[in-house]
């Protein structure tokens, strides 16, 4: 108990001090003409009470005025903030965009250099006075109002602008070049790069509205792109066409079909059609060359690179695992150089040690080895600590408590944990900056927090743990584009794209296993055992093993047992038996790895599986040696951290061993901070970074459309000799 005390009344100093930055970053900022306290808070993206706070002198927003030198606290972390709502740039779509390039829009509005007098003369019109000094009319109204209400007078003084001069750059894009196009299914950002021979970084810069928390394309969604070579006969070289000698009884209308050409473009590339009166036999003809159908490029048939600077030809053939001739057939742009953005095109079959992520094949990034120290994250934690409802004076009752409290136990493993981690971060040369609040397992504390926060500072946000806070924050921190960091929860009904998920769902635990258990699964004798509440991961286990035998539990009004003689019937001696469990009732996991550890023998070997460990298999009646006997295999969401130096850090902090949150807590802040650190874009790195592993979970963020970011990556676990240990994919079971 003193052990656990110490540990809280460590966290609670921490949280007394919860403002503290890694050194503060301060800089200076001379007032202009025009300015405000707002537009200047605005601009530095922090609160006008900061900006008052460490400026003293200033007493008012009025004694902000020109030449005033002004500290300003860059990302300082407020407590008395107001929420700010940023305001939405209008969105363009690629047809607008198109427009844009053909001069169709308004016209931007220039800021004159300098003014010129003019007196209005006898019978002067407004449209004479602005042809004469080349204006528009509505120029000359902008800068006198008086003339949106009152007639042109003559003796009218008026302030005629003068523009700066302007000229047509010679390089400007060019409207004809460039083409609207509509994604198609399964089509992505690369496999659309590489159809256009163009980097991601060009796609998006034709594109400004394409998101930046993810790369999704929706199908029918239009995107500006330029033209490919040779797509139209205007324009084409010669080498794109070839000559025709017409055949008997050919036809015009046959000849356009077959190569795909409008009769318009086909007198133009041979206007001795017309001059001979017709198609003749025999006759010569210049067409353009016929293109073999492509092949649909997508995510079905091919994957994609992207090709970073001072890669070289054999490097990338070394790595994806291919010969240079197999990389020039699908690329044959790299006969004329390998350039850094190059999107190449790959077959599905490459080196299986690299990691393929939406179709794009990932680098190997060592986050350790790709530290900026300039980045500087600034994190936000939000935990239900309830300390408004523990007197620190009572050692026994704040145990007590903690003990009886899960949304204590869990933040104060989660915070703890996180502290360890911004220490690692530290000696690694990382500023951070962060800020707690305890929430209180209050909703309106929350939101009260949330909107006083200036979200937009932050980096990332972790926590609340309760759903509906987190529903709250989450939606707030979207407006700013922060991500929201749910450290206990798999899914909810949360549709928040900002939302990173890190705990694997009851779904993909399943799938990952049965997917492990396809490469396994031999001649195996498979069998079913599963209570009326999951009938459907039987019917999931089913479809992947149409072969297995189902032995049905009978269940009676107080009691749930195996028939004893079905499942004996459903045993082989000629083969293992592997034995599926899928239940939530710790008396069937009891009762059924008992019968299943009885029917071991010298002829008849028995494995136990589930796709699904809960708690019903953690319970204290489940003898640990029957699970071992059984060599019982399940997925799970993390691993025992051993003697690492977290543990070893932990230790020497807290004076005890972490449990699985403060574990869970260490590795999460870690990692986000390593990302961050890597790049100060969580949504970026979680999209561009594969898998990441630490001391006792692992991370690997999927992105879905509208919900946020999934968890997908877990561990195989299995039970052997009573210890429990990590099942390496590459060995037999």
């Amino acid at each position: 108990m003193k052990n656990i005390f110490r540990k809280f009344f460590l966290v609670f100093i921490f949280l007394m001090l919860s403002t503290w930055a890694w050194a503060q970053q301060l800089t200076k900022h001379a007032v202009k003409e025009g300015e405000t306290l707002g537009s200047i808070a605005k601009q530095y993206r922090v609160t006008p009470f900061n900006i008052l706070k460490v400026n003293p002198e200033i007493k008012s927003p009025e004694d902000i005025k020109p030449d005033v030198i002004l500290i300003i606290p860059v990302q300082a972390a407020e407590t008395d903030s107001v929420r700010i709502t940023p305001v939405q740039a209008p969105t363009k779509t690629a047809e607008e965009l198109l427009k844009v390039l053909q001069k169709d829009t308004v016209k931007v509005e220039m800021e004159p250099v300098a003014f010129r007098p003019h007196r209005v003369r006898k019978k002067e019109t407004l449209y004479g006075i602005a042809n004469r000094y080349e204006v528009s009319e509505e120029d000359v109204k902008r800068f006198n109002t008086n003339l949106y209400s009152q007639q042109l007078k003559k003796g009218m003084r008026l302030r005629i602008p003068i523009f700066p001069a302007t000229f047509v750059d010679p390089n400007a894009p060019d409207p004809e070049n460039y083409e609207v196009y509509r994604v198609l299914p399964k089509q992505t950002r690369w496999s659309i790069a590489h159809k256009y021979g163009i980097t991601i970084d060009s796609l998006v810069a034709l594109n400004p509205d394409l998101p930046k928390t993810t790369n999704h394309l929706a199908i029918g969604q239009e995107l500006l792109l330029p033209k490919i070579a040779g797509s139209s006969v205007k324009g084409q070289e010669v080498e794109l066409f070839e000559s025709y000698t017409v055949p008997p009884q050919k036809t015009l209308y046959s000849l356009t079909q077959e190569y795909d050409i409008s009769y318009e473009e086909l007198i133009k590339l041979n206007p001795e059609i017309v001059e001979r009166n017709g198609l003749k036999e025999g006759m010569v003809l210049r067409l353009p060359v016929r293109k073999n159908p492509e092949e649909e490029v997508n995510t079905d048939n091919y994957v994609f690179y992207e090709v970073k600077p001072k890669q070289t030809e054999f490097s990338l053939t070394r790595m994806f695992g291919i010969t240079y001739k197999e990389l020039l057939d699908l690329n044959p742009e790299l006969a004329s150089g390998l350039k850094a953005g190059m999107v190449l095109k790959l077959p599905m079959e490459i080196n299986p040690d690299l990691q393929v992520k939406n179709s794009l094949v990932l680098d190997k990034i060592n986050l350790l080895d790709s530290i900026n120290l300039e980045n500087r994250p600034k994190i936000l934690f939000m935990l239900p600590f309830r300390l408004d409802r523990l007197n620190l004076n009572d050692q026994e009752a704040v145990a007590l408590s903690i003990d009886r409290s899960n949304a204590l136990k869990y933040s104060l493993g989660l915070y703890s944990g996180a502290l360890v981690a911004l220490d690692s971060i530290a000696s690694l040369g990382i500023s951070v900056d962060v800020k707690t609040y305890d929430t209180q397992l209050d909703l309106e504390r929350t939101r009260e927090i949330a909107t006083r926060e200036n979200l937009s500072q932050y980096s990332a946000i972790f926590g609340p743990l309760q759903n509906a806070a987190l529903k709250e924050v989450a939606a707030q921190a979207l407006n700013y584009q922060v991500p929201v960091i749910a450290p206990l929860a798999s899914q909810t009904d949360i549709s928040l794209g900002n939302v990173f998920f890190t705990i694997p769902s009851e779904d993909t635990l399943r799938e990952r296993m049965l997917s492990y258990m396809q490469t396994k699964v031999t001649d195996q004798n498979i069998v079913v055992i599963a209570d009326q509440q999951n009938k459907d991961a039987e019917a999931r286990i089913l479809e992947e093993f149409p072969g297995a035998r189902v032995v049905d539990l009978v269940e009676e009004e107080e009691n749930i047992s195996l028939d004893l003689d079905l499942f004996t019937l459903s045993l082989s001696i000629e083969t293992d038996n592997w034995v599926f469990v899928e239940t939530d009732n710790f008396k069937v996991v009891s009762s059924v790895s008992s019968i299943l550890n009885s029917a071991i023998s010298d002829t008849t070997q028995v494995r136990m599986f589930t796709t699904n460990k809960n708690k019903a298999f953690e319970n204290e009646v489940i003898s640990g040696n029957h699970l071992s006997n059984l060599r019982f295999t399940y997925p799970s969401i993390d691993r025992e951290a051993g003697n690492s130096a977290f543990v070893r850090r932990y230790r020497r902090r807290f004076g005890s061993i972490p449990d699985r949150y403060a574990i869970r807590g260490f590795d999460l802040t870690y990692d986000i901070l390593l990302k961050l650190a890597y790049k100060m874009d969580l949504f970026d790195a979680s999209e561009t970074i594969g898998v990441t592993e630490y001391d006792g979970n692992k991370f690997d963020f999927a992105k879905d459309l509208a919900s946020g970011y999934y968890n997908t990556a877990l561990y195989i676990m299995m039970y052997d000799e009573m210890r429990v240990k990590q099942v390496n994919p590459l060995d037999d079971l």
